[in-house]
């Protein structure tokens, strides 16, 4: 019963299907093929919009390589404290800025808003050497709670950036996700609203190992090429990355994987907030559930072969979980992680 991560379970089938006939013949390298020609085209349909494309391998590659485009070495980034930039990229943002700063914000549930991000600047002195420049906002989407942001809690974040001159970047590690639950096209949470860069994850959501940076404006690509290549994130056989991207973009399929796993996350969330003792942290809207429980529950979930993740530490005898659910996971694994509740 893994519920740690959408990591932790393969590629979906089609996936593998689409690399078995990427496999076939030789074609040019470093991105030259047509695959990755074709990611653009397909992309641009899917987003309503001229974009520009990079296929990676890494979320961490895609985040931190975007931002340094965006972002020169005395700037300040904001995003939520629990972002993933800040949290789990080991410095890979301030590492590939050479020296950009994280500007940590709270926020509930996992999001940030326009206020918190205008209190945050009004400690920025403008134009003083001695202080970093706001440069960019940073949200993720999903948010690291398992939240969405709603297209006008986006716009309004867009506004307050591009009223101080910033950049605004998405991660979409789990941008399906959210997709799926908004019900929305992806345009109407993209540059419909003011995001310059987005990180478009398909990792976790069916392929084996596939990113892609995408800009919606031509201006904003700079000098990402060099970029991508002295970080060791261009790939001599790109084809295989373009190729699951595709994958996962070709009929809608990146948007029904988002929905079952989407949908095993309501229902755990449903089982789980049943149980005498147990109560749900976060608002699940996409596939991640946070609980509030007993230690002892804990241990005794982890003793039946459950796998979770632990959020902070224990406190007055009660722990904060996260069960993350994936568009492979058996249905009965869910039934089995709440009879054991029991």
């Amino acid at each position: 019963m893994n519920f740690t991560s959408d990591n932790a379970y393969g590629a979906a089938p089609e996936m593998l299907e689409a690399l078995g006939a990427a496999n076939s013949g030789a074609v040019a390298s470093y991105g030259e093929d047509q695959l990755t020609a074709q990611l653009e085209s397909t992309l641009a349909d899917v987003f309503e919009h001229e974009v520009v494309v990079f296929p990676v391998i890494t979320g961490t590659a895609a985040n931190a390589l975007a931002l340094s485009t965006l972002v020169p070495s005395h700037g300040a980034i904001f995003c939520h404290r629990d972002a993933h930039i800040a949290t789990d990229e080991c410095g890979a943002p301030e590492l590939f800025t050479q020296g950009a700063t994280l500007a940590t914000l709270e926020g509930e549930s996992g999001k940030i808003t326009p206020e918190a991000i205008e209190e945050a600047v009004s400690h920025f002195a403008i134009g003083s050497v001695h202080h970093s420049q706001p440069a960019a906002v940073s949200i993720t989407q999903a948010s690291e709670m398992g939240t969405c942001y709603r297209p006008d809690e986006l716009h309004a974040i867009a506004s307050v950036a591009q009223r101080h001159g910033m950049k605004l970047h998405m991660d979409g590690a789990r941008l399906a996700n959210a997709l799926a639950f908004l019900g929305c096209r992806p345009a109407e949470t993209t540059w419909k609203i003011g995001v310059d860069a987005l990180s478009l994850g398909m990792t976790k959501n069916g392929a084996l190992g596939a990113e892609a940076v995408v800009f919606f404006r031509r201006e904003d690509v700079r000098d990402f090429e060099f970029r991508r290549k002295r970080f060791g994130h261009l790939i001599s056989k790109m084809r295989f990355v373009a190729a699951q991207l595709l994958c996962g973009i070709e009929n809608d399929r990146w948007l029904a994987y988002g929905r079952t796993a989407n949908a095993l996350a309501r229902g755990l969330a449903r089982r789980l907030g049943g149980i005498s003792g147990v109560e749900i942290a976060y608002p699940v809207e996409a596939n991640l559930v946070f609980a509030s429980m007993p230690e002892s529950l804990a241990q005794k979930l982890r003793l039946a072969g459950a796998t979770f993740y632990d959020w902070g530490p224990s406190r007055n005898g009660r722990r904060l979980v996260r069960f993350v659910t994936s568009f492979a996971m058996p249905q009965h694994d869910i039934e089995r992680l709440c009879a054991a509740c029991t």
